[in-house]
This record gives C-alpha cells, structure tokens and sequence, in this order.
C-alpha cells in the first residue's frame, strides 16, 4: 500500500475509531442511566452522571437562543474538521506523533458533530470532583481532543518548533 494511502488510512481509522467509541459509550449511557441521575465510581472524586450540554466547552454559549447555538457550533465544528483534515494532509510523512494528534482532535470534533446533528445537544457523563468542587462533565471525545491538543504541545516543545507542514504547492 502506497505510503499516501496509509497516512489516510490511519486518518480514516482514527478518528473512526474515536468517533465510534464516543457514540457507543453515549449511547450506554443513554440507555443505562436516566437523564440527571449519577452512579458514584470513586467517592468523593469521579461519578459518571448523564447530563446534556447545550452550550460548548464548559457551557459556553449554553444560555444563547437555540438556533444560534446550533448554527454556531455545527458552524464551528465543520469548519474545524476541514482545517484538520487540511493540516493532516499537508503534513510531511513521518511525522506520527503530531498526525496522531490531529486525527484524535478531528475524532473527537466529529464525534461532539454527531451529538448536535442527531440531538441539538452533547451527551456528557464523565464528572470528576473533590468535595464540593467539580469539573464540567465531559464524554469521550472531549477527552480524544485535550489528548491530541497534549500530544501537539509536547510534540512542539520537545523541539518540533514546526509540525513540519509541507510547502503548498505553486500553481503552474
């Protein structure tokens, strides 16, 4: 298999994989446990509680008008994967580590995607706290996308100043 095709082979499989297992433990949740109520995993640190989040990261914009919200993130959303699949694509061969990344992002953009295009809103359930201190819930794609943004940071201070993009190519 060409090299070309394996680079977007991994992309495919990926992000794939990311966006099926986001979908598949949405959807156990979703049938396991009602909508706001919690199974405590470790006492006073991690729940798994099913909450829907309108709004995105942490809530944000949760209190616009619906329509607005919906067209904002489905906006958003979209245009983010076509600039990761374009970076990808750009990348130079060899580069794993940081292509890995941006496929984990694009998984997990595409599976929080899937969320709004089917209910309007994202399935969250992961909820971690200490006492009466807790993180925003998140799912699985949240956490695809802080570990492909991690994988790019360190990718770039262990002296990567770049992600080794190739040069477009100059119209003839």
């Amino acid at each position: 298999m060409p090299q070309a095709e394996r680079r977007y082979l991994r992309l495919v499989l990926v992000a794939g994989l990311t966006v099926v297992i986001d979908q598949l433990s949405k959807a156990i949740i979703q049938e396991a446990l009602p909508l706001a109520q919690t199974v405590q995993v470790i006492p006073g640190l991690f729940s798994i509680t099913h909450i829907r989040n309108t709004g995105g990261a942490f809530g944000l914009l949760a209190g616009r008008a619906s329509t607005f919200r919906t067209v904002f993130f489905l906006g958003v959303s979209g245009l983010s994967v076509v600039i990761l699949c374009y970076l990808y694509a750009g990348m130079a061969p060899g580069n794993r580590w940081a292509s890995t990344a941006l496929c984990l992002i694009c998984g997990g953009a595409l599976g929080n995607l899937v969320d709004r295009v089917r209910l309007g809103e994202v399935v969250d359930f992961l909820d971690f706290y200490v006492g009466p201190y807790h993180w925003p819930a998140f799912n699985l794609a949240d956490c695809a996308i802080s570990v492909g943004v991690a994988i790019l940071v360190l990718h770039l201070l262990w002296g990567k100043s770049e992600l080794s993009h190739r040069p477009l190519k100059k119209k003839e």
